[in-house]
């Protein structure tokens, strides 16, 4: 019975290692096939460019419903239309869940916009999570660049960028809100 017992334990250990070893190299494949977006955000997603997101540490369903969006055309920008074209669905699945297991990224930002954010930020956190850190559908919005977050809720403002919800909220913000919103989720 000691030695069944032991060859069973064994044998699931094995098991166990196998099943590591085949996630490792599926990550390590999938880390290749997403190296063609660290061009624009970064490496391992952490964008360093003002103007294109963090996708590190990012809900995955976002990220999924986002590159699906991009793909459909539902989303417009011609250089998202071009990467996601030829993209699977087991793709989009793939990078969604890659950029989601990354370290999350983490912006500066003026400390006094810093400041006028959090008082501000109430009405971002029910949807966006309390730390910015993002829900399902709703984006990570801690460590994005200032810059990036200005323009998304300036075009949310403008309805350059679609979505009833946002552009309800930011066509209630002022030009200082906005800054000092985007500052204080960068230096989430």
């Amino acid at each position: 019975m000691h030695l069944l017992k032991r060859a069973f334990t064994v044998s699931l250990f094995l098991a166990f290692v196998w099943t590591m070893q085949v996630s490792a190299n599926e990550l390590t494949q999938v880390e290749q096939k997403a190296a063609v977006c660290f061009g624009c955000h970064g490496d391992k997603g952490k964008s360093s460019n003002t103007q294109t997101p963090s996708l590190a540490a990012q809900q995955s369903v976002y990220t999924v419903n986002q590159l699906k969006a991009f793909k459909a055309g539902g989303r417009v920008n011609a250089i998202m239309q071009a990467q996601t074209a030829s993209m699977s669905d087991e793709d989009i699945n793939n990078y969604g869940a890659y950029f989601a297991v990354q370290l999350p990224p983490k912006a500066s930002g003026d400390p006094a916009l810093v400041q006028q954010g959090k008082s501000k930020a109430t009405v971002c956190l029910g949807c966006h999570g309390s730390a910015g850190e993002g829900n399902g559908q709703f984006p990570r919005l801690g460590g994005q660049q200032p810059e990036y977050m200005i323009q998304q809720l300036s075009h949310f403002k403008s309805g350059a960028r679609q979505n009833g919800a946002m552009q309800a909220i930011a066509g209630n913000l002022s030009e200082e809100d906005i800054k000092a919103l985007a500052a204080f989720f960068g230096s989430l």
